[in-house]
């Protein structure tokens, strides 16, 4: 948040002295029109410093290299960050029972078949914890023999 704070200071300080003062003659420019121009410039690059913030912070957590990644969106025209959004890898978390980094979307452990999320032992698609039958083949959701921790009602 600072950096782009920062960049968007230096972006306004360049524009307003250091461009003036280069030139011999008054702007053509309205007053009104130059102001947008340059608070949407100044905007511009404290959105591309916190696009740059955001990409080293997330490539990490899904597994993918942040300095690849960092090389990538410094080309130019936002071709980086376009193909970031498109390419980016799942975010990856840990497994409970043995640490092994998994997808969201994986029902068991591939490492030690730990149950992460509720299933029908049937179609084997995702159930709410609180399902008694499968929305999907209708699977009586009691007769699975669940862990205890994924059990919705005892008995």
């Amino acid at each position: 948040m600072v950096g782009a704070l920062a960049a968007f200071a230096l972006t306004e300080y360049y524009f307003w002295v250091v461009l003036p003062a280069h030139r011999h003659h008054p702007s053509p420019l309205p007053v009104a029109l130059r102001f947008y121009l340059l608070i949407s410039w100044g905007a511009l690059a404290a959105l591309y410093v916190l696009m740059m913030g955001y990409i080293s912070n997330d490539a990490p957590r899904r597994g993918m290299s942040a300095r690849l990644w960092m090389v990538c969106v410094v080309m130019p025209g936002g071709i980086g960050a376009v193909l970031y959004f498109l390419l980016r890898q799942p975010i990856l978390t840990s497994c409970p029972s043995c640490g092994t980094r998994i997808t969201g979307n994986d029902h068991f452990c591939p490492h030690c078949a730990y149950q992460i999320a509720p299933c029908c032992g049937n179609c084997y698609r995702t159930t709410s914890i609180t399902d008694l039958f499968c929305t999907h083949c209708g699977h009586d959701l009691a007769s699975d023999h669940r862990p205890a921790r994924l059990q919705a009602f005892p008995g």
